[in-house]
C-alpha cells in the first residue's frame, strides 16, 4: 500500500500491476496488503482490518491517481479478498478434475474391505463349527512341520542374510557364550556367516568336534594318583599300573566331556527352536501367495499354544540326546570297557606300552615314589639309607643281635600269587603286630622288588625309574593317551550319530 501512494500518475500505475519484465504474459501476481498490529487485536478484528485495507487500497487508485487505474484488467488481483476467491476456486477445480480418480480409488477400497468383511464373517462362522477348526488347525500344523523340515534339509527362504545367526549371535542369544572347560573361544569354519537350519546344525556340530579335541586331558593330583595306583598295586597282578591309568582316564572323561555334551543338546536345541519363527514366516508367505482362506493368524491363542508344544517337544528331545550320550559316555568309561586295552591302541603308543608292560612287572607298592621329593631318591634306590646308624636306636640293635637266632624261621611254601624267596628264610617284624598282615605283604613286595633289581629276574630289570621318568609322570602319560582314546571314540564313533538321530530322527 505504501507503493501505491507514491504512484500519481495512471501509466506508473499500470506498469507496476503489470509486472511487465519480471512475469510471463499467462502469470498475473496477487498484489495484497495487510495491517499492522497483528499480536495485539482478536481475530474477527483482523479479519475486519483486513476488508479495511482492501477498501482503502482501493479508494486510493480511483481517487489519489490521476487518471485512476486499468480496474478491469488489474481490479480481480488486488486486496486479499480476491485472492482468497482465486483460491477457493482453484480448489474447487481441483476437486472436480480429482473427483474421477478418488471415486475409483474408494471403489477399490469398498471392494476390498467388502472381502475383508466376508473372509472374516465366514471365519466367525467356522469358529463355530468344531470339525471345520479342528481341520484348519491341523493344515496349519502340518505345514508348520513341512516348513520345519525344508529348513532342516536346506533352505535359503527367508534370506539368511535377515533370519539367520553367526556363531557368536548363537551364542548370545542362546545364553550359553563358551564351551565348560575351554578357555580360549572356540571358532568353527563358517562362524562369521549367518546360517540357520540344517547349516547351523552342522556348524555346531563342527564347534562341538572343534572343542573336544581341543581339551586335553587335566592335570590329576599326586595325592589322586597315588589313592588310586598304590590301591591297585597293593592287591598284586601284572595289571596293576594298566588299571590304574585307566581309572584315572575314566575319572576325568566322565568329569570333563560330560559337560560338552549336555552343552552341544542344548546349543543344537536353541538351533532348532530357532527354526519355529522361520517356518511361520514361510507359511504366511505362502498363505499370501496362494490366498489360502483357511490361514490361523487371527487365532493368537492357538498360535501361542503351538509354539509353547513346539518348544516343550524340542527341550524333551534334548533330555532325551543327554541322556542317550551320558549311557555312551558311561559305557566308554566303564570298568568293563576294553577300548583302552585294544591292540590297536596299545600298539600305537609305542614307548607307552613298553612303560606299561614294565611298570606292570613290579606291582608292589615301593616301586612308586609319587612325592616331590621321591625324584630326589631315586639314586639311592636299593642302597642302605645314609642314616642307617641312626635308624636304629642303640638298645634295640643289642636286642636284635641277641634274638637274632631265634627269630630265624623255616621258609614258607611259596604261594603262587607271591614271588618265591630265593634266600630261603626270612626275619620276623618287630614291634605291634596287630598290622602285621600288611606289613609282612609291604615287606615281601619290596624285598621281591629289590631282589628283582639285582638278579634281573623280571623283563627290564633295569632301573626302571631312570629311564621312564618319576611313577607320577608316567602314569600322567599314559593316562593322557587312555583319555584321548576314550574322547576319539565318543567324538568319532557315538556321539555324532546319537545326537543326529536324536534331534533329526527322533522316531
Amino acid at each position: 500500500f505504501d507503493h501505491f501512494k507514491e504512484f500519481t500518475e495512471r501509466w506508473e500505475v499500470d506498469s507496476y500491476l503489470s509486472a511487465s519484465g519480471y512475469l510471463g504474459d499467462n502469470i498475473h501476481p496477487f498484489f495484497v496488503a495487510l495491517p499492522k498490529d497483528r499480536g495485539t487485536i482478536s481475530n474477527d478484528e483482523f479479519r475486519r482490518q483486513i476488508c479495511q485495507v482492501d477498501i482503502d487500497v482501493l479508494r486510493h487508485l480511483r481517487d489519489g491517481v490521476k487518471g485512476g487505474f486499468n480496474e478491469e484488467k488489474f481490479g480481480p488481483y488486488i486486496g486479499f479478498s480476491c485472492l482468497r476467491k482465486y483460491l477457493e476456486s482453484e480448489l474447487q477445480k481441483r476437486y472436480k478434475e480429482a473427483a474421477p480418480a478418488t471415486l475409483a480409488l474408494l471403489e477399490q477400497r469398498c471392494s476390498d474391505v467388502s472381502m475383508d468383511v466376508s473372509r472374516l464373517d465366514s471365519k466367525l462362522q467356522a469358529t463355530s463349527d468344531v470339525s471345520q477348526l479342528r481341520r484348519s488347525a491341523m493344515l496349519h500344523a502340518a505345514s508348520i512341520c513341512t516348513h520345519l523340515r525344508a529348513l532342516l534339509d536346506g533352505a535359503a527362504d527367508p534370506a539368511p542374510e535377515v533370519w539367520g545367526k553367526t556363531t557368536e549371535e548363537e551364542q548370545m542369544h542362546s545364553g550359553i557364550n563358551s564351551w565348560p572347560g575351554i578357555s580360549v573361544p572356540v571358532k568353527p569354519p563358517n562362524s562369521s556367516l549367518k546360517l540357520y537350519g540344517g547349516a547351523a546344525f552342522e556348524r555346531v556340530m563342527h564347534e562341538f568336534r572343534c572343542a573336544t579335541y581341543s581339551m586335553e586331558c587335566p592335570q590329576v593330583s599326586r595325592e589322586k594318583v597315588a589313592n588310586i595306583l598304590l590301591a591297585h598295586a597293593g592287591r598284586g597282578g601284572s595289571s596293576g599300573m594298566t588299571e590304574a591309568a585307566a581309572e584315572i582316564a575314566r575319572a576325568a572323561a566322565r568329569s570333563w566331556l560330560a559337560p560338552l555334551t549336555e552343552t552341544a543338546c542344548d546349543r543344537l536345541a536353541f538351533v532348532l527352536q530357532s527354526l519355529f519363527d522361520l517356518a511361520m514366516e514361510r507359511s504366511r508367505t505362502d498363505d499370501s501367495r496362494y490366498q489360502n482362506v483357511e490361514n490361523m493368524d487371527g487365532y493368537v491363542g492357538f498360535l501361542a499354544a503351538l509354539r509353547c508344544s513346539y518348544y516343550k517337544f524340542v527341550k524333551d528331545l534334548s533330555k532325551q540326546c543327554k541322556q542317550i550320550v551320558r549311557h555312551h559316555l558311561d559305557s566308554v568309561t566303564s570298568p568293563y570297557s576294553h577300548i583302552c586295552y585294544e591292540s590297536d591302541f596299545l600298539g600305537g603308543v609305542g614307548t607307552v606300552a613298553n612303560t606299561l608292560h614294565r611298570f606292570n612287572q613290579f606291582s608292589g607298592v615301593a616301586s612308586f615314589d609319587l612325592s616331590e621329593s621321591g625324584s630326589l631318591e631315586e639314586g639311592q634306590e636299593n642302597l642302605p639309607p645314609r642314616d642307617q646308624q641312626q635308624m636304629t636306636p642303640p638298645a634295640k640293635a643289642n636286642e636284635r643281635e641277641i634274638l637274632k637266632e631265634s627269630q630265624l624261621t623255616v621258609p614258607e611254601t611259596p604261594s603262587p600269587d607271591l614271588p618265591a624267596d630265593m634266600h630261603g628264610g626270612k626275619k620276623k617284624d618287630n614291634g605291634n603286630m596287630n598290622d602285621g598282615g600288611a606289613r609282612k605283604r609291604h615287606a615281601r613286595m619290596a624285598a621281591y622288588a629289590n631282589r628283582s633289581h639285582h638278579n634281573n629276574v623280571t623283563v627290564g630289570g633295569d632301573d626302571l625309574v631312570s629311564r621312564s621318568g618319576s611313577s607320577y609322570s608316567s602314569i600322567c602319560s599314559i593316562s593322557a593317551q587312555y583319555f584321548a582314546k576314550m574322547r576319539e571314540v565318543l567324538i568319532e564313533r557315538n556321539v555324532p550319530s546319537a545326537l543326529n538321530s536324536g534331534f533329526l530322527t527322533p522316531w
